[in-house]
């Protein structure tokens, strides 16, 4: 036992944790923002159980997949179409590809939603349309899509399970603590939820460019490569730097407008 509270451990440990909590943001903004479907009472319980049934299922999943580690680099299936399309699919790929595809979809489905609303405030007090079993699966199935980014991610660093778990409990809790205040936060600032919804659209795109790298896929003759890290930051940055620049600017435009009034 004391072997794993070994300097190199120890730093891992570390890194793990704040891996978690920076991959783990668009896990939770989804949390937050999926909630909303179910009824208000509920709300609170569907985050509270979303969240702790997937982080045990999270750990599960991290115990197979560290058996089950070296079977992830075999190709299931390739597809060898010259100048058109050209990959061989494992395991991490297909997870990937189907994960930023369904990403997309919800995204895109929940920005149709928001435009077609006649009644915004109604919408926003009613999530019967969903019931809070319904929205507790999607959050855990949505949370293990997730899970394959920062489990490979955790990989990478080491494959001492102890450790993994540790850093894997640790971003539990803090979603835990956090998903009541982000999600107050998004229901009082409607706006965020659309902001949200295009941070999940570039995270379906980073997903198909894992997916893709992983098959090394190739598109008419081109490889697809994964979005680095710093590239999907920056445009998140970018998106809430502009939505915070047009709230400032309209706050601006209403204030004058009111003057002259």
């Amino acid at each position: 036992m004391l072997e794993l509270f070994t300097v190199e451990n120890l730093a891992n440990l570390g890194v793990l944790i704040f891996l978690q909590a920076v991959l783990g943001f668009d896990n939770l903004l989804y949390i937050s923002i999926e909630s909303q479907r179910a009824p208000v009472e509920k709300r609170a319980m569907v985050r509270r159980s979303g969240i702790l049934i997937a982080v045990a299922l999270r750990i599960i999943l991290l115990f197979v997949m560290i058996k089950l580690l070296s079977a992830l680099t075999e190709p299931f299936f390739s597809i060898q179409w010259s100048n058109v399309i050209e990959g061989a699919f494992n395991f991490s790929a297909v997870v990937f590809l189907f994960g930023g595809v369904f990403i997309m979809y919800t995204a895109v489905k929940e920005i149709s939603h928001l435009l077609s609303i006649d009644d915004i405030e109604s919408n926003v007090n009613d999530g019967s349309n969903k019931s809070a079993a319904s929205v507790i699966a999607l959050i855990v199935f949505m949370n293990l899509i997730f899970s394959f980014d920062s489990i490979l991610s955790a990989l990478a660093i080491t494959d001492v399970f102890i450790v993994l778990a540790i850093a894997i409990i640790a971003s539990g809790v803090a979603m835990l603590v956090m998903a009541d205040t982000v999600a107050a936060f998004i229901q009082k600032n409607r706006k965020y939820e659309v902001l949200g919804l295009f941070i999940l659209l570039i995270v379906g795109i980073v997903l198909l460019g894992e997916g893709g790298h992983a098959a090394h896929l190739k598109l008419f003759g081109h490889a697809v490569e994964p979005m680095a890290k710093s590239t999907f930051y920056f445009s998140v940055a970018v998106l809430v730097g502009v939505d915070v620049i047009q709230s400032g600017y309209q706050r601006k435009l209403d204030l004058m407008r009111g003057k002259t009034a």
